[in-house]
């Protein structure tokens, strides 16, 4: 069954809208869309890094976004704003990564499949490491999740409880990276924090409790995933941004919803 392309990227991007569905929930809890941006914007560089050494693209990818991820971390609370600082890095990583790919001798590289996305031609092994990379965040998530959401929801309790809210917000960094590693494939660079938030701001408008929220996210990072796949074969369009359209639109009709609901 995975012989078939098709197959085989629609497994893919379920698997990534599973694990974005639910660390989405708190990029958008904690407003930390700008974070999700700057890591995945300096997936550009560990492209060309990669290429550069000649090793796998979703290591360069990992290692740069870790390392962008680690020195967000480390600048929060430095006295520096923090929306400026996460500008900074975010479009001066995909600055970088785009000057340094075009000076890579030898090789003429299609960038549109790193910075929209190129699920269709998804191997067996970009599959284990989809999954793979998706279990792990989901599992770490679902292990931490009442301490991650007590310190979310109130860093006071949180410290009350004797837990650090720091912890929690370096743990979700890391799991940024994560993602935007597996990801890249999926909807590429430009697209990874569409594919965080808006399943999850979707979701918002009809979960009760922060779990429901939760699977709700993921189901609709996964609808969005086998309807735009759809979408792209039946239009010719790109995937990435077809899955993202899906997801738009699924919003769009949630937030219509929420309006009708307070009308009536």
């Amino acid at each position: 069954m995975l012989d078939d392309f098709l197959v085989r990227a629609a497994l893919a991007g379920v698997g990534t809208a599973i694990a974005a569905g639910l660390l989405g929930c708190f990029v958008v809890w904690r407003r930390m869309a700008y974070f999700g941006d700057a890591t995945a914007h300096a997936a550009v560089l560990g492209v060309a890094l990669a290429l550069l050494f000649g090793t796998s693209i979703t290591l360069g990818v990992g290692s740069v976004a870790l390392a962008m991820a680690l020195l967000i971390h480390g600048l929060s609370g430095q006295g520096t704003s923090v929306d400026t600082m996460l500008g900074v890095l975010a479009h001066g990583a995909l600055a970088l990564g785009l000057v340094a790919v075009t000076l890579i001798p030898g090789q003429r590289i299609d960038l549109d499949a790193y910075l929209f996305g190129d699920v269709l031609s998804v191997t067996r092994m970009d599959l284990a490491v989809i999954w793979g990379g998706g279990a792990i965040v989901v599992a770490i998530l679902w292990w931490q999740w009442q301490a991650m959401l007590t310190a979310t929801l109130s860093p006071d309790l949180a410290y009350a409880a004797d837990l650090n809210p720091r912890r929690a917000q370096l743990i979700l960094t890391l799991l940024l990276a994560g993602v935007v590693a597996v990801a890249i494939k999926v909807v590429g660079a430009l697209l990874i924090t569409a594919l965080l938030i808006i399943p999850a701001a979707s979701a918002r408008s009809y979960a009760t409790t922060p779990e429901r929220m939760a699977l709700l996210s993921m189901a609709i990072g996964a609808l969005s995933a086998i309807a735009g796949l759809r979408l792209a074969v039946i239009l010719d369009v790109p995937v990435g941004p077809a899955i993202i359209c899906v997801a738009v639109a699924i919003f769009a009709v949630s937030a219509l919803g929420r309006t009708l609901r307070k009308l009536t």
